[in-house]
């Protein structure tokens, strides 16, 4: 059987950081997003990836949407062996969390966990039905957030929080299986994302905010994927891994 990826978000930023390395590794990847096969980072990815990659498109929200996008991807690459749930949202805007409303709580928390839950299941209920010899793994691609708290954008922590629970139920759900399931938390991490922070960010990285001393690619997260994909940590199942140049570790 091919070694399959399917990456959420993996037209930009951390998610293509993954399909690089993971292509680099043999695996054929599948990209995942709402943004459509015409759009420009969509297009980049496809032509930088080759032949080892398709795009497929996928609103996180949309769950009704889940088999009929597994069904692509089986359809042109094979079933597959490694989710990678990567694709999130930040707040809508970041302010006191007092202020936060009822329509950013909901939309954040709907694409960073429910749709990110409710394809992770499908996923797993399509590895169960069809036993396979080649290693399979979900890998949920949190952040930092999931325990380090930001009153400023609140219902971004939560989501990550709760992801995190996500990570260890479906560890201890699949364990038995030889599923491995594994939690990224990335930190500061040089991307479209954090781009409008940038100024803000590489002052408080050069005052020694980040150990490491520089910020985070998505290089760093995609050598880390691929080890976990591969089944070299195997025994590690449920692992927790921060890939955060040393930011989440507690100082005095």
């Amino acid at each position: 059987m091919s070694k399959v990826a399917l990456i959420t978000g993996g037209q930009q930023g951390i998610g293509l950081g993954i399909a690089r390395e993971l292509v680099s590794a043999g695996f054929k990847v599948a990209l995942a997003s709402r943004s459509g096969e015409d759009a420009p980072q969509v297009q980049a990815a496809l032509t930088e990836l080759g032949a080892a990659a398709i795009y497929v498109r996928h609103d996180l929200q949309d769950i009704d949407n889940v088999a009929s996008v597994l069904d692509t991807v089986e359809a042109s690459l094979g079933p597959v062996t490694t989710l990678v749930s990567n694709a999130g949202v930040p707040a809508k805007v970041r302010g006191d969390m007092l202020a936060l409303t009822p329509d950013s709580f909901d939309f954040v928390l709907g694409v960073n966990l429910r749709g990110a839950f409710f394809l992770a299941q499908e996923v797993a209920r399509r590895m169960l039905a069809a036993p396979s010899d080649t290693y399979r793994s979900i890998v949920f691609v949190t952040s930092v957030s999931a325990s380090m708290a930001s009153i400023e954008r609140a219902e971004y922590c939560i989501s990550k929080a709760g992801a995190g629970m996500m990570a260890e139920l479906f560890a201890l759900r699949l364990a038995p299986h030889g599923i491995g399931v594994f939690e990224l938390r990335p930190g500061i991490i040089e991307t479209e994302m954090t781009a409008g922070v940038k100024d803000k960010y590489t002052a408080r990285i050069e005052g020694g905010l980040v150990p490491a001393e520089r910020w985070g690619q998505p290089a760093d997260i995609g050598s880390v994927v691929v080890p976990l994909a591969e089944g070299r940590f195997a025994f590690a199942n449920g692992a927790v891994i921060p890939v955060d140049g040393g930011l989440s570790l507690a100082r005095l």
